[in-house]
């Protein structure tokens, strides 16, 4: 900084010309260099309060924001990490389509013992045998007075087991977290959730994976974290689940059947509403898969919904007068001659009690279930047309409802199809399907012509796919369907008030090493309500019924699934949201006349 002179000469000189005193130029040249020096001093000090004052705000906004984050979170014990690969704990929950939870998640102990560290080996082991009924006493003293180092005593215990193997004191006997899968509802949708279990196991964790079900069919889904937990939603609702399990099992031990199996399905959604298998079983205690035999339907573990593949009798026959329909070559009211005899090759087609039905409508034909007038409309189709047809419908590859067993449901088709399996295949004989892929098929023609695939997620809207046939050919169906009802063979199927459409299927039940039983049945009948409408399909299937009805033992599906369904659907429908309704009349024929 360049100073200006206090006595500068120029100034003096003048000043004492004048007569002036020289010493007032320097007292003010000093008083403005002092005023000078005191403004730079306030604005160093000044600039250094500025950033100060703005260190102290950002340091107290910093320590205010962690406090806000550290109260609004939840407190998490430091845990100290150890090498090795990690094992994912977390399972997000699974719940129905109303989020009410079907299967979680509880947090458990597991047991392990040392050894070298336990005071009392024989002791201990006394008193484990007697929380635990099922270890072995010897065993278990000789395994805490051997050479082992660590021993598992029980993968997952009970709080108040925990709490009585506490009170043994013993310092060798320690407890491990764990995380099991719970199953707050028991059975119900035991068949759909499957099960779970453990995977990699380690002392301070254990990994929880899916063994069936959809906990295996989406087990990548539930452990993913980049989810953040959100859980799996099912279309199942639960509600109907529970009241289908208690009606399908009361018609199951009325019926004397040996299994059952029952679907609800949407028909604009693909949606599986419920979807029962008889006998079931409790997730939360899976039983081991069968070891031995040849028939897989007497464990509890089969799926007869998906699984299970049988020869569903009659209820195709609607399949094959829809076709026709759609093919133009008959409408409801085209009479067809059914009486016999009718042979294809050496084989004759005979019907239900040996009857003769003449002359009947295609109407007709589906109401009296005959085989002959059913056969005769599928020759006029011819194989080919049958088998896109059926294709189309899905009934050649397992349904693609994301149920992990439902890929083993593949259908069984003849190797050669001839007009043999042109005609048999036409009533339900020749070709073997699972109940969902005859659920699908109904779906088609209750929604007006168009594949939709069963599904056992929720949807957001209707999933209608490939249409199949008109929406013309469907209503005539739908027509048929609903006169099979009020006036032939499942006339207790009606259920006031929700107009039930359906068809009745009755077919002997094969042998598992071939062959056919002569006295055992699968009786089948696929719904659709209300018949106007429809909303929903409903299969319900019994594996071997037998009742006693007006003196005679009775085994069709008539007698046997069909009250089993009516039940059903009066019990679902109000849970639903159907309300019953009087059903529409078609317009009277009234003709004009001037007078």
């Amino acid at each position: 900084m360049i100073r200006t002179p206090l006595r500068p000469l120029a100034r003096i000189l003048t000043a004492r010309a004048r007569g002036e005193n020289p010493d007032a130029i320097e007292r003010e040249n000093l008083r403005q260099r002092h005023a000078e020096m005191q403004t730079q001093s306030r604005q160093r000090a000044e600039g250094r309060l500025l950033v100060l004052g703005m260190f102290f705000l950002c340091a107290f906004t910093a320590i205010g924001a962690r406090m806000a984050t550290l109260a609004t979170s939840e407190p998490v014990e430091p845990i100290a990490s150890a090498p090795g690969s990690a094992i994912a704990m977390q399972r997000a929950d699974i719940v129905d389509r109303k989020g009410r939870i079907l299967a979680t998640n509880f947090e458990t102990h597991s047991l392990y013992a040392q050894p070298p560290q336990m005071v009392d080996p024989e002791g201990a082991a006394q008193r484990l045998v007697e929380i635990f009924p099922d270890l072995e006493l010897e065993r278990l003293v000789s395994d805490f007075t051997g050479k082992r180092k660590f021993i598992w005593i029980k993968k997952k215990i009970s709080p108040e087991q925990k709490q009585a193997v506490h009170d043994i004191g013993d310092p060798g006997l320690l407890f491990g977290p764990r995380e099991m899968r719970l199953y707050p509802n028991g059975s119900v949708a035991a068949h759909v959730l499957g099960g779970a279990g453990f995977g990699k196991e380690g002392v301070s964790a254990a990994e929880v994976i899916g063994v069936a079900g959809v906990e295996k069919q989406f087990d990548d889904y539930l452990r993913d974290p980049a989810n953040g937990g959100r859980p799996l939603q099912l279309s199942l609702d639960l509600t109907v689940q529970a009241a289908s399990e208690r009606v399908l099992l009361g018609g199951m031990k009325l019926m004397n059947a040996k299994g059952a199996t029952s679907i609800l399905m949407d028909v604009h959604t693909g949606e599986v509403i419920s979807v029962v298998s008889l006998p079931d079983f409790d997730p939360n205690d899976r039983p081991r898969p069968p070891t031995s035999g040849f028939d897989p339907s007497t464990s509890p573990l089969f799926n007869r919904a998906v699984q299970g593949v049988y020869e569903l009798g009659s209820t195709f026959k609607i399949f094959t007068a829809a076709q026709a329909v759609d093919l133009g070559i008959v409408n409801s009211e085209t009479i067809i001659d059914t009486s016999g005899p009718m042979r294809i090759g050496r084989f004759p087609i005979g019907e239900f009690h040996n009857k003769n039905y003449g002359k009947l409508s295609v109407a007709d034909i589906i109401v009296n279930s005959s085989n002959r007038g059913t056969g005769r409309l599928a020759l006029q189709i011819g194989a080919q047309r049958q088998q896109d047809f059926l294709r189309a419908m899905g009934m050649f590859e397992p349904t693609p409802i994301e149920i992990a067993e439902a890929a083993g449901g593949k259908p069984l088709k003849p190797r050669k199809w001839g007009e043999l399996s042109t005609v048999t295949i036409s009533y339900g004989h020749g070709l073997s399907t699972s109940p969902m892929h005859l659920a699908a098929g109904y779906a088609a023609i209750a929604n007006g012509g168009q594949y939709v695939a069963p599904t056992i997620l929720r949807q957001k809207g209707p999933q209608l796919g490939h249409r199949i046939m008109s929406p013309e050919a469907a209503g005539q169906a739908r027509a048929m369907l609903r006169k099979v009802v009020t006036s032939g063979t499942a006339s207790f199927g009606e259920v006031p008030g929700y107009q039930v459409g359906g068809k009745t299927g009755t077919a002997d039940k094969p042998k598992p090493r071939g062959g056919y039983y002569e006295s055992k049945v699968i009786a089948t009948f696929a719904a659709m309500f209300p018949a106007h409408d429809p909303k929903y399909v409903l299969v319900v299937t019994l594996d071997e019924p037998s009742v006693i009805a007006h003196g005679e033992e009775r085994r069709t599906a008539g007698w046997t699934a069909v009250p089993v369904a009516g039940e059903m659907i009066g019990r679902v429908a109000p849970l639903l949201g159907l309300r019953p309704q009087v059903e529409p009349d078609g317009l009277a024929a009234i003709t004009l006349t001037s007078n």
